[in-house]
């Protein structure tokens, strides 16, 4: 039955006396909070004019929405000081959850040895790209059998898009310019996705030697560049999504990638960013989400994003994290994910990695991974975060054989993998020739 003009003025004022109410109720249950400013992740029926007029009785503030297709999902801050409490919010009419804006983190691995094929600056076609040739000759790409797979089947990712939800992208990478499409930075609510933005440096590649840039990257740069990187809390983790959306290009050459920028230089996000990345993924025809960060905690509207993209028809994977544990962490954890775990050159489980819970999917190779990064130039990489991308690439390869493996058939190809006889990594690293195969059978 429809509402008439009387009926939604009649709901407003009763919407207006029991917020009012709540108010009084609750004022003297609380004291000013001593901290920055609160960010949330609220839930509302009543859509964007409801929120407004609770916001404008409570003191809070809706910066914007969070991009869910139902219009009910926003930002909302709380001003330093503020007696509002997310409970107290949480109780109001038409609330359906509120949940505190977590921070996310890429964190890498240590670093190891610098691997002797960063340093193999040899310029090759690749794809209608240009690429070094260490960055094919490295032992992650003979493990995978990439060359086998692309020759054998002409499986190359055509026509797939990756969103890679991470730090941005060097848009002017020579490796990666033909093959990006239009992105997002969420750290700044402007197009483009860049990672290059974050940081004023130009090196000087005639000087470039390998030096270490961060917790888990030994890039080839100038050592003025390494040296304003490496140490500096700001820079933990520049580079980190030129690196991810590299390795998707090295298993699927002409796959597409979207650069979705929802982290900082440091390696630090919102979960806010993140679920509006999702989101946007999905609106705008991702077929792959790589996702090379975690949670630490579970986030319900984590989830309803997660779940949203896969109905979408989305395959999602996940690093499962360095922590070296049996430990759950998110996305990688939630149903239906694919969760990366890593493993060295001889398909021994990496110390870093974790191994659960629940038991993880599968692994690939993520130590000394050699990936393009910002400048033009190439890193190696450690972590789990640089395995998944791997994966990541191998889901567009069989996505692109001419709709023979639809989404809900790529977990199962996926299995299609080198036993390793680890139970801890599900006994499983990705092979992208018998994930490929299992397409065309």
């Amino acid at each position: 039955m429809k509402n008439t003009g009387s009926d939604l003025i009649s709901a407003a004022r009763k919407r207006s006396t029991v917020v009012a109410l709540a108010v009084i109720l609750f004022a003297t249950s609380f004291v000013p909070a001593a901290q920055a400013q609160t960010r949330l992740i609220v839930r509302d029926s009543l859509g964007l004019n409801g929120l407004n007029l609770t916001c404008l009785l409570l003191g809070c503030k809706v910066n914007y929405s969070l991009g869910d297709p139902q219009g009910q999902l926003f930002l909302v801050t709380l001003p330093t000081g503020s007696l509002l409490s997310p409970l107290r919010l949480s109780l109001s009419i038409g609330i359906l959850s509120v949940e505190i804006d977590q921070r996310v983190n890429t964190a890498g691995a240590t670093v190891g040895p610098v691997p002797p094929y960063l340093t193999d600056n040899k310029p090759v076609s690749y794809y209608g790209t240009t690429v070094w040739h260490g960055f094919l000759a490295q032992p992650a790409n003979q493990i995978l059998r990439n060359d086998q797979t692309h020759s054998k089947f002409g499986a190359t990712g055509t026509g797939v898009i990756v969103a890679v939800i991470d730090t941005g992208v060097d848009t002017t990478h020579p490796a990666l310019k033909g093959v990006l499409v239009s992105g997002y930075d969420f750290t700044r609510n402007a197009g483009g996705g860049s990672e290059k933005n974050d940081v004023n440096a130009s090196p000087n590649m005639s000087n470039a030697e390998p030096g270490q840039v961060s917790q888990s990257t030994v890039a080839l740069l100038d050592q003025s560049t390494v040296a304003l990187l490496d140490g500096n809390r700001g820079y933990d983790s520049f580079g980190h999504g030129t690196m991810t959306a590299g390795l998707v290009h090295l298993v699927a050459p002409t796959a597409q990638i979207m650069p979705l920028k929802a982290f900082g230089p440091d390696g630090t996000g919102y979960a806010s960013d993140v679920l509006r990345a999702v989101y946007y993924a999905a609106k705008n025809g991702a077929d792959v989400l790589n996702m090379s960060f975690s949670f630490d905690s579970n986030s319900p509207e984590l989830a309803n994003a997660i779940n949203y993209a896969q109905k979408q028809g989305i395959i999602c994977a996940a690093a499962a994290g360095n922590d070296g544990r049996n430990v759950a962490v998110y996305p990688a954890a939630l149903p239906g994910v694919i969760d990366v775990a890593s493993t060295n050159d001889y398909d021994v489980q990496s110390s870093f990695t974790n191994y659960g819970a629940p038991p993880v999917k599968l692994a690939a190779p993520g130590e000394a991974i050699m990936t393009p990064y910002p400048w033009g130039t190439y890193a190696a990489a450690w972590g789990t975060s640089f395995s998944t991308p791997l994966v990541a690439g191998t889901a567009a390869l069989m996505l692109g054989q001419n709709g023979t493996c639809t989404a809900s058939e790529v977990p199962n190809g996926l299995s299609k993998a080198v036993w390793i006889g680890n139970a801890q990594l599900n006994n499983l690293r990705v092979d992208t020739y018998q994930a490929v195969q299992f397409c065309r059978q």
